[in-house]
């Protein structure tokens, strides 16, 4: 039996509607081509081209799904790391930790929530990494803001606009948000 593919050789062999159609009929029993071709409106040699690609694959034996295979993939596709324990240090409550929990991977910053509520946890967050008292330059602001999403000018925005850190003459100081 060959190889599974890897996950993005995968995507790029179901990317095909009748290669995926070829799939999930094969998830049900054993293909027909002559009457998936037809249901599909196409040529039948369409239908036995696919199956021949799973096939090569290792996806399908005689028509019929290896699930197992399909299982491999499923389990050797990436996986999403958590939020690491340095960005949930403090005290969170259940809900905090939950939305923490799913815009962090490790360090970084998926993406900027859009619900203000989302957004005002992540930011509180990051109004964490500001020493209280301490002035910052732009610059400094920018870099630390990097550390954690390529969108840093929104990020520095938010945070402004929340009230967690205040700007005057371009120059930056926490001045909200958790101890």
């Amino acid at each position: 039996m060959p190889a599974v593919p890897e996950v993005p050789d995968f995507l790029g062999l179901v990317v095909d509607r009748v290669r995926l159609a070829v799939l999930g009929h094969a998830a049900v029993g054993r293909i027909d081509p002559a009457g998936l071709a037809e249901a599909l409106g196409v040529e039948e040699k369409r239908v036995l081209k696919a199956v021949a690609t799973f096939e090569a694959a290792g996806l399908m034996v005689d028509g019929e799904l290896v699930e197992e295979a399909l299982w491999e993939i499923a389990l050797a596709r990436p996986q999403i790391e958590s939020a690491s324990t340095r960005v949930m240090e403090g005290s969170w409550t259940d809900e905090e930790v939950r939305i923490l929990q799913t815009f962090f991977s490790g360090d970084r910053l998926t993406q900027i929530p859009e619900r203000r509520g989302k957004r005002l946890v992540i930011l509180e967050r990051l109004a964490m990494e500001f020493e209280p008292g301490v002035r910052y330059s732009e610059r400094e602001v920018n870099f630390m803001l990097q550390m954690y999403h390529a969108d840093y000018a929104a990020l520095r925005r938010y945070l402004v606009d929340e009230g967690l850190v205040t700007r005057a003459d371009g120059v930056y100081w926490r001045t909200g948000g958790r101890a």
